[in-house]
């Protein structure tokens, strides 16, 4: 399918390595220019010179963290006039209700409420001014049904999905479109580490705590990065400019709901 955004120019938060860089890799296969961000420079660098060479489109670096103020001042400079924001930073570790005191609520929307809502504030009045946009937010599967351990990752996401229900429909007249992608179980070191907090949590092995939890997912696995980066890039594409504020899950059918 020819997504018809060739020649755009997208920015993609948290984008070396797992679901942030599946997402660059797939707009970039459709012709997308590129600004790439990591808090990691090398490996930032790394994964930009693969993506340049495979699809030849233009790809710049900004090795920052997108979670603090400095970060996105630096990354709102280096955009300029994006067509595309793909919001995207690492999950709160998980934890008992107990575990956390104000201190950590804050980290955690700072991260994963905050940071998104900053970029789309400093990006989409130029959107808005070209009369086309698209935002992708991605959140998590526990927006849907939380997940009990991630209470903090359940609180600030479901917080961004609030937002982004009211503001989607704001910038939906001027060609402006934002969504949430909603992963669940993935192939990337985030699941790796949550399966590890378990496996030590339960004191049971490694591939036991996985094997666990991938037998409650009706697909009987976990989802590839490449399948969630197509989605996004879809997300992005001119095909999508009828959908409005809405939260897509990509979790193998795990949230059992009838809507």
């Amino acid at each position: 399918m020819e997504l018809g955004i060739s020649g755009k120019r997208a920015l993609v938060c948290a984008s070396s390595k797992g679901l942030g860089r599946a997402c660059a890799d797939s707009l970039a296969a459709a012709g997308v220019d590129l600004v790439l961000n990591a808090r990691g420079a090398q490996a930032l660098e790394d994964t930009a010179q693969t993506i340049s060479a495979a699809h030849g489109v233009s790809v710049e670096t900004v090795a920052c963290d997108v979670t603090s103020p400095e970060g996105q001042a630096q990354l709102i400079a280096a955009a300029g006039d994006v067509d595309i924001l793909v919001n995207n930073a690492g999950g709160p570790p998980p934890g008992l209700w107990s575990d956390w005191e104000r201190e950590d609520f804050v980290k955690a929307l700072d991260a994963n409420m905050l940071a998104p809502i900053a970029m789309m504030t400093a990006l989409l009045p130029g959107m808005i001014d070209k009369g086309w946009g698209r935002v992708v937010n991605i959140t998590s599967q526990s927006v849907k049904a939380p997940v009990a351990i991630l209470g903090l990752s359940n609180a600030a996401r479901t917080g961004l999905t609030g937002y982004v229900a009211g503001t989607s429909r704001q910038v939906a007249p001027y060609g402006v479109n934002i969504n949430n992608l909603l992963p669940g179980s993935h192939a990337t070191d985030r699941i790796d580490a949550l399966d590890r907090s378990t496996a030590e949590r339960e004191g049971i092995s490694f591939d036991a705590a996985r094997a666990a939890r991938q037998s409650t997912i009706p697909a009987g696995r976990d989802g590839k990065p490449q399948e969630f980066g197509a989605a996004c890039a879809f997300l992005c594409s001119q095909h999508a400019g009828f959908m409005v504020g809405q939260n897509i899950l990509l979790d193998g059918g795990n949230v059992n709901a009838t809507i």
